[in-house]
């Protein structure tokens, strides 16, 4: 039998994926079901509950503090996503040139994305301290503001504060993605265009950005997926506040299941973000479809 074992590729395949597929199951596939089916009672913390079917999606839909709360993972989702795929596009365009000590630059760059979430929220907790912020410190001295910024207490401010933390994040795993995937275009391609006269402006536009699309697909529905469920940095900068003004459906889900003990709702309130996160799995799919088309697949 174990020789048979070792001449089926399928079986051995499948032999060295069971382990996998266990952990996959207890640590994935359980505590998403078990989540799923909370969202559907009415259970308390230290109480099983009952089976309350929709009611606590009705109320959700209903209820202002989650209405806000959607706002806020979307705005904060688009904005920094579309920043961090500028920047990093920008910064990967960079490091693929010829610089000196270009190996190094690439190092650096990764700093910001292997730092824990956690020190890095708190380093920008004390750089948006309303009393000892050194931004503020800095712009008082240069004379272009008069009193310190009020980041964290104003909800706007709150707002855009929490997402450039998490764009200066963000940006290394986009930029060193897209770097990964400019390297293996191949330099004919730009050497032809040249020859055929094209700027460096229609070069990108022309021969970098289609050939580059399908690795943006992937790595900008990764960012999405990052973005709609970060849950430390803001949990660590503002616990939601000010006047829930930078609370995510992750952070209020937290709070309404284990700080409120409703977990209940809060189980539902996480159910409620799995259809966006499906249309961002879908984006990806086009893009890797798309990428069959360019070579020679099926459409």
């Amino acid at each position: 039998m174990f020789e048979k074992l070792q001449n089926s590729r399928n079986a051995l395949g499948w032999t060295f994926m069971l382990p996998a597929a266990v952990l996959l199951l207890l640590f994935l596939t359980y505590p998403l079901g078990l989540g799923t089916w909370l969202g559907f009672t009415d259970a308390k913390v230290g109480r099983p509950g009952e089976w309350v079917g929709f009611e606590n999606f009705a109320y959700l839909v209903g209820d202002s503090v989650t209405q806000l709360a959607l706002f806020n993972t979307l705005f904060y989702t688009i904005v920094a996503s579309v920043f961090k795929f500028a920047l990093g596009l920008w910064l990967a365009i960079l490091l693929n040139k010829n610089l000196p000590f270009k190996s190094f630059f690439r190092a650096v760059v990764l700093l910001p994305w292997i730092v824990p979430t956690a020190l890095s929220a708190i380093a920008f907790w004390w750089l948006y301290d309303a009393q000892f912020s050194v931004l503020s410190w800095v712009l008082v001295k240069l004379g272009w503001i008069d009193n310190y910024i009020d980041f964290l207490g104003n909800p706007w401010n709150a707002r855009f504060s929490t997402i450039a933390a998490n764009i200066w994040r963000g940006v290394p795993f986009v930029a060193i993605s897209l770097l990964a995937g400019l390297q293996t275009i191949s330099p004919s391609y730009y050497e032809a265009s040249a020859i055929d006269g094209a700027t460096p402006w229609q070069q990108f536009r022309h021969v970098t950005l289609p050939l580059l699309t399908p690795i943006i697909a992937v790595v900008m529905t990764f960012s999405v997926l990052f973005t709609f469920t970060d849950f430390q940095l803001i949990y660590v900068l503002t616990r939601g506040g000010p006047l829930n003004a930078t609370h995510l459906m992750a952070t209020l889900s937290f709070q309404r299941a284990i700080s409120g003990g409703a977990l209940g709702e809060g189980a539902a309130l996480a159910t409620l973000m799995v259809p966006f996160l499906l249309g961002a799995i879908m984006f990806s799919y086009f893009g890797l479809q798309r990428r069959a088309w360019q070579q020679g697949g099926d459409k």
